[in-house]
């Protein structure tokens, strides 16, 4: 009964984080030294596997889905909205990130640096994002590089022909299944990473860092994510003379699974079936942008890793622009598409990036009690966002297909005259 206990992931990381604030309390030269080569190699794990991740989960969505021609109707505008709603919560969670301002940067002082002849070098950047052998992006831990790459491919690989589709996508899935494996080995591991962090963030604490940012990061986090679902959502229902509050309630038992597994792939049957019985979306509809949305349609996701990347980046003194941060946007919805849809996808995903970065991950090991939390909240939204993608690209379908009966049984009318 005991030993059931012990394993017990939760009872695992409260362990971890009581024994770390203890030992990082104590102050003692040799735990904080011990603490310091626990916390690397972890890093360099997280490092061995980050780009493999991002590169492979891009290219292995894009080469399960179908042709350009075959998804000209239905897949242009699941695609239109997933994009358009995951941008938004991507540039509302950098808004709020800008307005909380929760490390306490200068941003004012960053653009006066940017007018004062900081271009020619970010134009050196936005060139270098362009590699000149495939290798380098790795070589280089070049995340944008390899988000490059990754896209390039993806999009050659959906003009292929059927059969050669679907062995890369075979290939790459499989390649993908693996890296996740050795990713899940990695995340066993995490209780000890966690003494690590914590017993390294006590010591910073004691080194004067400010324990006030660590809240005002989770108010950010929160915010964007309520704001999306509450605000931006309705709202976008709204527009297409869809009411939120019945769609929300005959999607409320998938929300509620989501929101307990913390995995939207875990609620997609259920998301399915209330969509079809409960809202009334056609099976054609559901069975094509359900899967798709939860697979590519990742808001709450989209938020976390660009606020976390952010925040923990700065911290550890980097700075951004103001045109870099916007660019931040862009690769955080990059990355949310490529996200799997299960507990933890977005906390690694961020992980992968800032161990990319070659930034130290200790406060992001102290975010991580905290994420169950967000990730309760951020699965539920994911599935909010794709019952309203379904639910407008069936409506639309649905006056799509009334207009066209209606023209034709004019025209008929007329010739009959």
């Amino acid at each position: 009964m005991i030993l059931n206990v012990l394993l017990n992931r939760h009872v695992r990381l409260a362990l971890a984080t009581i024994l770390g604030l203890l030992t990082g309390i104590l102050a003692y030269p040799m735990i904080d030294q011990i603490a310091q080569i626990v916390s690397n190699i972890y890093i360099n794990l997280l490092k061995m596997v980050s780009l493999p991740i991002i590169f492979l989960s891009i290219v292995s969505t894009a080469s399960g889905m179908k042709s350009i021609a075959e998804i000209k109707t239905l897949g242009k505008k699941v695609f239109k909205y997933t994009l358009m709603t995951t941008l938004i919560a991507a540039s509302i969670a950098l808004g709020i990130f800008v307005l909380v301002n929760p490390v306490r940067s200068t941003i004012a002082g960053e653009v006066i640096s940017l007018e004062s002849g900081s271009l020619p070098g970010y134009l050196t950047y936005l060139i270098q994002i362009i590699p000149d052998n495939i290798v380098q992006p790795f070589a280089e831990n070049s995340v944008i590089g390899v988000l490059f790459l990754a896209m390039l491919l993806s999009f050659a690989i959906l003009t292929l022909p059927s059969e050669n589709r679907s062995v890369l996508h075979s290939f790459f899935s499989s390649l993908y299944a693996a890296i996740m494996k050795i990713t899940t080995w990695i995340i066993t591991l995490i209780p000890i990473a966690i003494w690590a962090f914590i017993t390294l963030f006590i010591k910073d604490l004691r080194g004067g860092l400010e324990v006030k940012s660590l809240a005002l990061y989770l108010i950010c986090v929160v915010a964007a994510n309520l704001i999306q679902g509450f605000v931006v959502l309705p709202l976008f229902l709204k527009m297409k003379q869809i009411s939120p509050v019945s769609t929300a309630r005959a999607m409320l038992p998938a929300l509620s699974v989501a929101f307990f597994t913390k995995s939207s792939s875990a609620a997609l049957p259920m998301a399915m079936k209330c969509a079809e019985e409960r809202v009334g979306v056609s099976r054609k509809v559901a069975s094509f942008s359900l899967p798709l949305c939860t697979t590519i349609n990742m808001n709450g996701c989209a938020a976390f890793i660009l606020t976390t990347v952010l925040f923990v980046s700065m911290s550890h003194g980097i700075t951004y622009t103001p045109m870099e941060m916007v660019v931040w946007i862009f690769l955080s919805t990059i990355a949310a598409v490529g996200n799997a849809g299960v507990p933890m996808g977005c906390y690694f995903l961020a992980s992968a990036f800032l161990a990319a970065m070659n930034v130290p991950l200790n406060i992001l090991g102290v975010i991580l009690p905290f994420y169950s939390l967000i990730d309760m909240l951020e699965s539920a939204i994911n599935v909010w966002s794709d019952s309203c993608v379904t639910a407008v690209v069936h409506h639309e379908i649905e006056q799509e297909e009334k207009g066209a009966i209606l023209s034709t049984d004019l025209s008929m009318g007329l010739a009959s005259e």
